[in-house]
């Protein structure tokens, strides 16, 4: 009787997984697949949803060969940010960058450092109180939204995140929302067209992939810089919302 009350449970439970899983892509958006060592077994746009690195592997984004490995120096004077801006780090981690855009942008502007573990989140506060810096702002995040206001943020800079997004396309949705007219987001993304990069495949998105993503969005494409080692920064800038317009099909 035991053995057929464990067997029923593990019945129940394969049941409401695969209940969730079909709320998860009822909208049409994601399917499944059988996981790889480094996926989710979610898809989204014919890929499959890396796993996230977990707060556990925040020193790897701290490595001291990091700048000299992907010439993080470079990424924000390639993508102007200058005193006063305010910036969206999405899915900030330690924020590395988060720090270095809160140097860039001054007193005078705002360096969000958004993420969805709050162990992450903690981190980003410790470095602000370490640092000094009393523009950056910690945000928790959810796995659909940034949780940032509207119309509020010139630009938002997804470095090697966005292909771990079990929701990419609602969490890139409410990245649009809160960037203000004519605002920028920047996909910072190692490549996947070139096997030279040593990072594993679904940790890489090629640009075309980028860009086709991107494209379900009020999005539009600016321009793609090549000047990193290993990534490549695909650059869009939001498109003006018409009157009556729907918002653009998913599908």
């Amino acid at each position: 009787m035991k053995i057929l009350a464990i067997a029923g449970a593990l019945v129940a439970a394969v049941a409401l997984l695969l209940g969730t899983a079909g709320a998860d892509d009822s909208n049409g958006l994601y399917g499944r697949v059988s996981a790889s060592p480094d996926g989710i077994g979610k898809t989204y746009s014919g890929r499959e949803i890396a796993r996230v690195m977990g707060w556990q592997g925040a020193g790897w984004l701290e490595r001291p060969e990091r700048e000299q490995e992907e010439r993080s120096d470079l990424l924000l004077p390639l993508l102007g940010v200058h005193a006063g801006m305010v910036v969206a780090d999405v899915g900030a981690g330690s924020g590395y960058y988060t720090e270095r855009i809160a140097r860039a942008v001054g007193p005078s502007g705002i360096a969000y450092g958004v993420d969805v573990q709050p162990e992450m989140i903690a981190l980003i506060r410790e470095r602000a109180r370490q640092s000094g810096l009393e523009n950056i702002r910690p945000v928790l995040a959810d796995l659909k939204s940034v949780k940032l206001p509207a119309e509020s943020v010139d630009l938002a800079i997804l470095v090697d995140v966005y292909h771990e997004l079990e929701y990419p396309y609602e969490v890139l949705a409410s990245i649009v929302d809160t960037l203000k007219p004519e605002g920028r987001v920047a996909f910072v993304e190692f490549r996947a067209e070139d096997p030279q990069v040593p990072i594993k495949p679904l940790h890489k998105m090629s640009e075309a992939q980028i860009r086709a993503e991107a494209s379900r969005q009020r999005l539009a494409w600016v321009g793609t810089l090549e000047t990193l080692p290993w990534q490549h920064v695909v650059v869009f800038r939001k498109l003006a919302q018409q009157r009556g317009s729907k918002q653009r099909d998913a599908n």
